[in-house]
């Protein structure tokens, strides 16, 4: 069948849509477009919210969003590029867990809609609009999902790990502070 019907269409949106906030969030972190801190401002974000090294962490942030986000609109490796931002963005959950689900009060809301919307296109595929049908999905095999969500889960998982233990730590240190004067 030729014909493209509603589910490739609705796929196009989602992408166009969902690849290209991520892209345009990465942009701010690596070039400081749309009003972003680029790099510098960036990593010195992540390190006071503990993620370290701070330039580093902005640059694994912004390229698995901008390349992510970009890759995602294109419909171009999609089982990767969305599990790239779906990495990030859980790592940017995190960061907004304790202020509660809401966007609103400083929530985890938004940053965990987009990464359920990429990794809901990474299982689901590009669709029929998109390079990787193009290609005839040599980016896009079946194996290739399981693979890219794993690898990125486990990564998430250390760098939030990690995260949360200098949080603590950071937490514990001025309790100590506070306790001594």
């Amino acid at each position: 069948m030729s014909c493209y019907d509603r589910r490739d269409l609705g796929l196009l949106l989602l992408r166009l849509g969902t690849g290209g906030v991520l892209a345009a969030h990465g942009a701010q972190k690596l070039f400081g477009w749309f009003g972003g801190h680029g790099l510098e401002g960036t990593g010195q974000f992540m390190e006071s919210v503990g993620y370290a090294p701070g330039k580093a962490s902005a640059t694994a942030a912004g390229l698995a969003e901008a390349g992510g986000g970009t890759l995602l609109a294109l419909g171009l490796a999609t089982p990767a590029a969305g599990a790239a931002a779906a990495g990030a963005m859980a790592g940017a959950a995190a960061v907004h867990l304790p202020n509660g689900f809401f966007a609103q009060e400083g929530g985890y809301e938004y940053a965990a809609s987009l990464g359920l919307a990429a990794a809901g296109l990474a299982v689901t595929g590009p669709g029929r609009l998109s390079l990787d049908h193009a290609l005839g999905h040599v980016f896009d095999r079946g194996w290739m999902v399981p693979a890219a969500l794993g690898v990125t889960a486990a990564a998430t998982a250390l760098v939030v790990g990690l995260r949360t233990q200098r949080v603590r730590a950071r937490r514990e240190g001025e309790q100590e502070v506070l306790f001594e004067e």
